[in-house]
Parts: C-alpha cells; sequence; structure tokens
C-alpha cells in the first residue's frame, strides 16, 4: 500500500553515483518518497555491487537491500564518451548525490555551467579532504573505547554502521531543503557532508564531547549499564537474557516489587544515604541494586521473567539474534515489511519506509539488475535507437549485469 501522493517526490529525478551506505540509503529513501532515482555504476558494478552477503549463487543480498525502488544505468565512467553522456543525464535531472569525490567531469564547478540551478550533493570522509570511512571514523571519535565490559582493554567497534546511516538520512534532509529552496528562489545548492562531521557532531550533541570540555572527565566502560540511568541485562534460569531499563521512579518501583526487594532496597538506601528516587543515585549505586535484583532472574524461567515484567511498567527485552528477529511478529505481522520478488535473491519480507502517512506504508520495490534501466534511461534523454546501440557496441554502456 502506497502512501498519499501529496507527500510524495513525484516527478523528481535524481542521479546517484556511490557505494556502500551513506549515499545509496539516501537514494533508496528518496525513491521511497516518491523521486525517480537512477544509480549509474561504472561497467561491472561499483564496488558494493558483490559485497557480502552474498546468494548461494553470487549475488549480493547487501546491494539489493540498499538500491531498491532505484533505476540502474551502466556506463564506462573512465571514457570521455561516458563521462559527457553521464553529465548529460545529471544536468537534464538536475539533482546529484555521490560519495565519488574528486571527480572533476562530475563536481559542481563542471555541472552548474551546464545546469545553474543544480542540486550537488557529495558525501566526503572528513572536512578536511582526507579519506574515512564508518568504521575509521568511529575509531577516531571515541565510541570504541567506551563500548564493551569495563575489564576491557581495548577498542570495541560496533556493528551497526551508525555514521553511516546518520549520514544517509542527513543527505536525505539536505536533498529536500534544497529542493525548498530550489522551488521558492529557483536557485540550486552545492551540499558538502563529510561523514566525520556526522560523528562529530552526533557525539557532541549527547554530551560525548562536551562533558570533557566542561568537566575534565569522560564515560567509562559499563558493559549493558546505561550511563546516568538504571539499566541492565539479567540471565534467566534456562539461560534466556533480558534487557531492562527503569528510566521513572514507577519504573524503579515496579522492578523492586517484582523481585521482591522493596525492603531490601530501602535498607540499603538507609544504609548508603542514597535517594533511589534521583535517577543518577540510582545510577551510581548501579552495582549493589543489581546484586539485589539478579537472584530473583536466576530463579526464574524465561516465560515466568516475561509473565512477570509484561504485568509492570519497566521497559525490557529479551535478546533475539537476527534469524529470531526475522521470524517474529514485529517482522512477520508488521505492515512496514511486505512480501518482495527480488530478481537473483529470491521472495523474502521487505520493509519500505518506516513510517506511515495517513495510515499506509510506501512498499518495498525490487531492486534492478546492473544496467536494466540503461536502454530506456538514454531514450528519455532524447537519444535514438541508433545512437543507443553504438553506445553499447562501443562499451560506452552496458544493459545487463557484465560488460559487454
Amino acid at each position: 500500500m502506497t502512501a498519499s501522493a501529496d507527500l510524495s517526490l513525484a516527478g523528481v529525478r535524481i542521479v546517484e553515483i556511490s557505494s556502500f551506505v551513506a549515499v545509496p540509503l539516501a537514494g533508496m529513501t528518496l525513491a521511497q518518497l516518491g523521486a525517480e532515482v537512477i544509480r549509474v555504476d561504472p561497467v561491472g558494478g561499483a564496488a558494493d555491487y558483490q559485497r557480502w552477503p552474498l546468494t548461494e549463487a553470487g549475488d549480493s543480498i547487501y546491494w539489493a537491500g540498499l538500491n531498491k525502488s532505484k533505476r540502474s544505468v551502466s556506463a564506462d565512467m573512465r571514457s570521455p564518451d561516458g563521462q559527457r553522456l553521464v553529465a548529460r543525464l545529471i544536468a537534464d535531472s538536475g539533482i546529484l548525490i555521490t560519495n565519488v569525490a574528486g571527480r572533476q567531469w562530475h563536481s559542481y564547478e563542471t555541472l552548474s555551467a551546464q545546469r545553474p540551478d543544480l542540486i550537488h550533493l557529495e558525501v566526503v570522509g572528513r572536512g578536511d579532504g582526507s579519506t574515512g570511512v564508518d568504521y575509521t571514523v568511529n575509531a577516531a571519535t571515541g565510541f570504541p573505547l567506551v563500548t564493551g565490559s569495563p575489564t576491557q582493554g581495548g577498542p570495541v567497534n560496533h556493528v551497526l554502521p551508525a555514521w553511516d546511516v546518520s549520514c544517509g538520512l542527513y543527505a536525505v534532509l539536505a536533498i529536500l531543503v534544497a529542493l525548498r529552496r530550489r522551488d521558492t528562489t529557483g536557485q540550486g545548492s552545492r551540499i558538502r557532508l563529510p561523514l566525520d562531521d556526522v560523528a562529530l557532531a552526533t557525539a557532541a550533541n549527547l554530551g560525548f564531547l562536551t562533558e570533557p570540555m566542561v568537566n575534565g572527565t569522560q564515560r567509562p566502560r559499563l558493559g549493558n549499564a546505561i550511563y546516568g540511568q538504571y539499566g541492565q541485562d539479567y540471565t534467566s534460569s534456562d539461560g534466556v537474557t533480558f534487557m531492562l531499563v527503569a528510566l521513572t521512579n514507577r519504573h524503579f518501583r515496579d522492578l523492586t516489587a517484582l523481585t521482591g526487594t522493596t525492603k531490601a532496597v530501602a535498607a540499603v538506601a538507609e544504609a548508603l544515604g542514597a535517594d533511589f528516587s534521583d535517577e543518577g543515585q540510582r545510577y551510581q549505586h548501579r552495582g549493589v541494586l543489581t546484586g539485589l535484583f539478579a537472584p530473583w532472574f536466576a530463579s526464574h524461567s524465561a516465560d515466568e521473567v516475561t509473565d512477570a515484567l509484561a504485568q509492570s511498567s519497566v521497559l525490557w527485552d529479551r535478546y533475539l539474534d537476527f534469524a529470531e528477529v526475522a521470524e517474529h511478529p514485529r517482522v512477520t505481522a508488521n505492515p512496514l515489511f511486505t512480501m518482495l520478488a527480488q530478481p537473483r535473491i529470491g521472495s523474502y519480507l521487505a520493509p519500505g519506509l518506516p513510517m506511515s502517512v495517513d495510515g499506509a506504508h510506501v512498499a518495498a520495490q525490487p531492486a534492478p539488475a546492473l544496467g536494466d534501466d540503461t536502454t530506456a534511461v538514454l531514450a528519455e534523454l532524447g537519444l535514438s535507437a541508433d545512437e543507443i546501440a553504438t553506445l553499447i557496441e562501443s562499451g560506452t554502456v552496458t544493459t545487463g549485469t557484465e560488460p559487454a
């Protein structure tokens, strides 16, 4: 089911030259919002075209996941003819999003000479022009040194490419703002979005950088505890682990009640001179509180823990692996997910936009194979059948998944 058309980007055409996460995510999101997004790849595919995970036949599940709803053109972007052709397509479309930096032929200066109201968004690694990807940016931003157990001796990287995802969504926001500007003033925009700046801004906005600037301190490693609040993981008698969070006084009272520790917690508070109605003091004394609560979880089965927590106000959930999540009603009964017949990959539940508009979700559409739309896009650009055939014969463009 598709969301109402009055909130879509129908009629907007965007050219994407990219690889990996941030810009492909931005392009897919814009496509799901109704824009026509044409991903242009080099002949044979960009660096992410065969990225893991792969199917048994060797097709990239990863690539299909981040390129849904797009069209695909494959061109030899190292050749002058290919560059001129793609530049013509960008000028005709009026918007380029890319993370392939440093190419003069698709720079803002070159393209805006052909299209003065061009919207040109370039994701770069770092603001000074040096390279950076999610995992190197993360390493230099501080998070791996506060991730993991308090006894951890070295850095711990997270699995989620958080900066790529955040950067991709910032890119969507930037394009929407630039479109608004062009619609109201007729002016284009040159947008430069460093991945490193996304990470730095986020770290500062959340206080991670401000804390050492102001207080001269920084966060310790906490394992699965939560800084400044009471949150902790607990394991049931049959080995199932739960994450609990007590943000409010009501949450905390319910947690002490269900674990039968209300009197013990009061006695500890008195002995320590602590006020557990204060979330900061609950955090400071998290070790002793966890010691009081843990025996109850260790003496009850997962089902018993689930039933007790479900009747309380405590915020909680059990840890699941990806296979368990894929089979959970949060996926299988969620209107966000619809069955997608993805060529080369198979049929599976795939997400559209993670928001509903007027009660409806934008459903997922298949990702193209490399070059699926080359012929159609060039025809729409005004090239004749003979001209397109000549470009294919010369290898300037391709129309399938393999080089001509």
